[in-house]
């Protein structure tokens, strides 16, 4: 983060951000039915017909939140959300995860998982159950001090963890059968380049898989840096093979891939910019454009995360200063943000935004208001309508609907 507000310091290095919350059990709702022939039906005998099951009304949301701050969260919340309404229900809270600021899911959908925001770093395992609450598996040392960002990697095999203290990334092997987490098998502390304007050291904010599955992508605010690396998917270790620098001051914080994988977009906190990426699936190098504006005007902002369309033609970016969301048309194949407009986000400092999986509602975790806001989204112009009354959780971080 390294913003004055988001709990993280980037001048002395010591505490970042913390939180969570609220929110219930996996309802899933299914109907079929058979139509059967009359036996006075002279045309030869069909096989009874079951109409295609009609997608559950509800569906699982989990939010994230910081445990070791004054009204924030006692662990994972999860609940559900109205796939009609988009409105959310609070369910309960898996207790004894410290600090999960970050979630995500396994590509199998079995398994949770956390970071723990917190000195001595750590994730953990989450087993999901269609009848009953998750259940804490166990959590491993990320090898660093404050975890932000963790994601699976699409092999199911290995998770990735940043962390943003000790600016270093970690890989951790993850059980096939039960989707528990193992030993570290990495550790990497991003030692070059220097560190940019007004930091202190290298800041890990995220890492993820490119989308050609080939390379692993670690964004660090502290150097202006994002770094390629190779994953030996065998022994879970990582070999960098490039970087690309960010003009300095920038404070690159979280990047997005367009759909084709060609281009991906990149929030910078610092300098409250976004800028386009060119992505060589060859090498997995990032090739930065020029900074384009988040459609804020002058002052403070922190910009904090990107979300594209699936159709890839619209993107929208949170604003954590201006507590707004803007909107962007994606154009030339993707090469190109052209700005349109910004909302206000009806909460105070989106730290994230998030898809449901159709993309029919845009989720809004608003840290300092303690709530969450929901977006209808026009799949025609990319429009976002809010919806509802946010729904009140103690420091959302973090909102992850299935």
């Amino acid at each position: 983060m390294g913003a004055e507000g988001t709990g993280t310091q980037t001048g002395s290095g010591t505490g970042r951000r913390r939180f969570l919350g609220t929110v219930a059990g996996l309802g899933l709702a299914a109907a079929a039915g058979t139509g059967l022939r009359s036996l006075e039906d002279t045309e030869p005998a069909q096989a009874p017909r079951r109409p295609a099951p009609r997608p559950p009304r509800v569906r699982p949301l989990f939010l994230g939140t910081y445990t070791s701050v004054e009204g924030g969260g006692t662990g994972v919340g999860y609940g559900t959300y109205d796939t009609r309404t988009g409105q959310i229900t609070a369910g309960g809270v898996v207790t004894g995860v410290g600090d999960p600021s970050y979630l995500a899911l396994a590509p199998s959908g079995r398994t949770l998982y956390a970071v723990n925001e917190r000195e001595q770093g750590g994730v953990t395992a989450m087993a999901l159950r269609p009848d009953g609450p998750p259940g804490v598996l166990g959590t491993r040392s990320t090898g660093g001090a404050g975890p932000c960002h963790l994601s699976v990697h699409p092999g199911g095999r290995w998770l990735l963890s940043a962390n943003y203290l000790s600016g270093s990334v970690a890989v951790h092997p993850v059980d096939r059968a039960t989707g528990a987490l193992g030993e570290r098998t990495d550790l990497v502390t991003h030692s070059s380049p220097p560190p940019g304007p007004g930091q202190d050291g290298p800041h890990a904010h995220q890492i993820i898989t490119a989308p050609d599955g080939r390379h692993v992508l670690a964004v660090d605010l502290g150097n202006d840096t994002v770094y390629t690396y190779r994953l030996d998917s065998s022994a879970g270790k990582l070999t960098q093979l490039s970087y690309a620098a960010l003009r300095p001051g920038a404070g690159p914080r979280h990047l997005t891939f367009h759909p084709s994988g060609d281009f991906a977009y990149l929030a910078n906190e610092v300098d409250n910019t976004v800028v386009v990426c060119r992505y060589d699936r060859r090498s997995g190098r990032l090739t930065p454009g020029a900074p384009q504006p988040t459609g804020t005007g002058p002052g403070t902002n922190y910009p904090a995360q990107l979300l594209v369309t699936r159709d890839g033609r619209f993107a929208y970016l949170a604003n954590r200063g201006h507590n707004s969301l803007t909107r962007y048309a994606v154009e030339t194949a993707g090469a190109r943000l052209r700005l349109l407009d910004t909302v206000p986000v009806g909460g105070d400092f989106p730290r994230q935004i998030a898809f449901s999986p159709d993309q029919r509602w845009l989720f809004a975790a608003n840290q300092k208001s303690g709530s969450v806001t929901v977006f209808s989204v026009d799949p025609r112009t990319g429009t976002l309508d809010r919806t509802g009354t946010p729904f009140t959780a103690p420091v959302p971080v973090c909102v992850l609907p299935r």
